[in-house]
């Protein structure tokens, strides 16, 4: 009896010290599908998840190391926790939905040091029926309210060897194509890479950039991103191709530190996205719903819209963005002596022709890019007074194409290339906003080509996060709406800031003009990647396909057929569309620029009817607060049929479809400008089988 009672003091007491060595905290989400599990043992955090009882995320690593030698992944214990919870709906400004639902259901574990300096930092997790996010969270502390992050130590350990689908890690640019592979084969030395205009490598050949998304063998859709990108860096995923782990990788700053908080603190959400269905994460809502709300009052001034410009005419050769013959070395006051090229696109008479087209066609909106001066020399020079945002070249009227403008009922977008000098451009908001709003001009399309100043500081660093974080609240405050190309990639901050509606931040349709393209394949690998933090200014619409139509004997081209350019105003989702190419060329094709005439930019419900990342995409929308349903359905290199499944129209009558596909001979190399327009009446619950031709696609107007 005595042995007995010594052998249960001996358990309880092993089990006390036990729980004191591990302490595990689990979250499911609303419809018990995914379960989180929150673990610190030997004063290690850990994290896990599962999707209907398949391992997703094995046991992995949390915390970051702050300088002054603070572990903030080890020596740690539990001091608090709490659930939240959270059931709503809310309405965004603009969007792929008319209301998002926020269902999730969440956890804060408060934890702190136990040896050296005393700090607190929570994790809060919030986990939805697609997936989830955690993030780290830094009350105001006692003794240390300044905190110089060096390292973040999350990791995402995998289940198996996933198929992925992968751009490489670059702390300047995401203009890459995309390649798959699975994870023990990434290897960013086999990319072509960012070679077209030469700007950095990769910082690992095992480097990977987010979103990055994977399919496991047993047939889970993954992906991995983050969310509320806010006075921090980028993230990057390091590859352990043996160990089957991904290791956070902040972009680093001059000096080599990643960021620099001031408690109370927070990181981005790091975000898991998870569905056995792929069109279940092109629906998925995570990343916005972990966004704050707006903090615009009165958006009354943010109108999705389409628009024409002058940019295309430039990429293909036919006219340029600089005015002078050559480099000279004028100011704005001698800009006058330059001797003019003979092929400067932005002319006030040429720039009349592209606001006759908007108007004309219902284009809201021309973008006028090479009116300013700077452009001899401008790119890549690590030269910090390259542009001033203020002053025209001689042969650019900006109060007569404004006038002309608003007579036509056109509004005129601005275009501020910064040339990575972004210093520069800080100096100069304000100045160049106000001329804008002086003009009427209601948008701006930013750029950050080449390397940027601040010297030594990078695309996706922190200094620069903050400022593309400035330039969408001083754009709010001025009322103008933005667009930004080369900055960081976004993470759904278009909910915060509404005015911000697009990004490039990827490799778009330009690099088909002058390069070895974009291949087939990449229209259905965005929607998977980029495009799950927010909308991408891919600039579709491109009818002239072959570039020696311009420049005989060049062989570069458009990798997809004209059909494919239609539905690409379906699949590439943005509130801001321009119809990209020449007006000439639309004009040749005008019962094809029909569709884009027709097409919403703004919707009140999506449907994502078939979708396998990297092979092809169906989705339909429903424009806003119109009886209008719009299809686009795209292929890679290989033709298939696409199967448009028509539930989703309201029972009771019946619609006219028309029909934008393929032409039967069609190819997207060899015969890309092949189509057919057909209409035909449809009801609810018809099925459209539609072939699609290699690096094809159709597009379907419903009323």
């Amino acid at each position: 009896m005595k042995y007995f009672k010594y052998r249960c003091a001996f358990v309880l007491a092993l089990i006390a010290a036990i729980a004191l060595h591990a302490q595990t905290f689990s979250v499911h989400s609303p419809d018990g599908k995914i379960a989180l599990t929150f673990l610190l043992q030997d004063g290690k955090p850990t994290y896990s998840m599962t999707y209907a009882t398949k391992p997703v995320i094995l046991q992995s690593s949390m915390g970051l190391q702050l300088a002054e030698d603070i572990n903030m992944g080890n020596g740690l214990k539990v001091v608090k926790d709490s659930a939240t919870q959270a059931n709503e709906d809310w309405a965004p400004v603009w969007g792929e939905e008319k209301t998002i639902h926020n269902h999730y259901n969440g956890l804060v574990v408060t934890l702190q040091t136990q040896t050296g300096r005393l700090v607190i930092m929570q994790l809060e997790f919030r986990v939805f029926n697609d997936g989830m996010g955690f993030r780290y969270m830094w009350p105001r502390q006692h003794n240390l309210n300044h905190f110089v992050v060096n390292k973040e130590l999350t990791g995402f350990a995998l289940a198996g060897d996933h198929k992925v689908w992968w751009i490489p890690g670059d702390f300047d640019t995401n203009e890459y194509s995309y390649l798959q592979s699975t994870i023990s084969t990434v290897d960013a030395t086999k990319s072509k890479g960012f070679t077209e205009i030469g700007l950095r490598v990769p910082f690992s050949e095992s480097g990977v950039q987010t979103p990055l998304m994977m399919k496991s063998q047993d047939g889970l859709y993954i992906n991995i991103h983050e969310a509320a990108l806010v006075n921090y860096p980028a993230m990057q995923l390091d590859v352990d191709r043996k160990k089957l782990t991904l290791t956070s990788v902040l972009v680093p700053d001059a000096v080599g530190n990643a960021a620099y908080l001031q408690a109370p603190a927070k990181t981005p959400w790091r975000t898991i996205l998870v569905s056995n269905k792929a069109t279940d994460l092109l629906s998925s809502r995570t990343i916005l719903n972990l966004n704050e709300p707006s903090v615009i009052k009165d958006p009354s001034f943010i109108k999705p819209s389409k628009f024409v410009g002058l940019w295309w005419e430039m990429h293909v050769g036919k006219s340029t963005w600089d005015y002078a013959a050559v480099q000279d070395n004028y100011t704005a006051e001698n800009i006058g002596s330059a001797k003019p090229s003979g092929h400067h696109g932005a002319t006030t008479q040429r720039v009349k022709q592209y606001i006759d087209f908007a108007a004309k066609h219902g284009m809201s909106g021309v973008l006028v890019e090479g009116w300013n001066i700077g452009w001899e020399d401008w790119s890549g020079k690590w030269k910090e007074d390259v542009f001033d945002f203020v002053t025209p070249y001689p042969d650019f009227d900006l109060k007569e194409v404004n006038s002309y403008a608003a007579s036509k009922g056109v509004k005129m977008i601005m275009h501020h290339e910064t040339s990575g000098s972004v210093t520069n451009y800080e100096r100069n908001m304000d100045t160049a906003y106000r001329l804008m709003k002086n003009f009427g001009y209601d948008a701006v399309k930013t750029g950050y080509v080449g390397k940027i100043i601040p010297r030594g500081e990078h695309h996706d660093g922190q200094w620069m996060v903050n400022h593309y974080n400035r330039v969408a609240r001083k754009t709010a405050q001025y009322r103008i709406m933005l667009d930004a190309h080369e900055p960081v990639r976004p993470t759904g901050l278009h909910r915060t800031y509404p005015n911000w509606l697009a990004c490039e931040a990827a490799r778009g349709n330009e690099f088909n003009a002058w390069s070895v393209g974009n291949p087939p394949e990449h229209e259905t690998i965005l929607p998977f990647t980029r495009l799950m933090g927010g909308p991408m200014d891919y600039t579709p619409g491109i009818f002239q396909i072959k570039v020696d139509y311009y420049k005989p004997g060049a062989k570069e081209q458009v990798h997809t057929t004209l059909a494919k350019q239609l539905a690409l105003y379906v699949t590439m989702y943005s509130p801001l569309q321009m119809a990209a190419d020449i007006p000439e060329n639309y004009e040749q094709k005008p019962d094809a620029f029909k569709f884009i005439e027709d097409v919403a930019v703004d919707w009140d419900a999506s449907y994502y009817l078939e979708a396998e990342p990297g092979d092809y995409l169906t989705i339909a929308r429903k424009a806003k607060g119109k009886n209008e349903w719009y299809v686009g359905a795209i292929t890679d290199e290989n033709a298939r049929m696409a199967i448009i499944d028509l539930s989703f129209l309201p029972a009771g009558k019946s619609y006219q479809a028309t029909i934008y596909r393929d032409g039967e001979q069609a190819h997207w190399q060899s015969n890309p400008m092949q189509y057919v327009i057909e209409t035909k009446t449809v009801k609810p619950g018809d099925v459209l089988k539609v072939k699609l031709a290699p690096g094809g696609g159709a597009a379907v107007s419903i009323k």
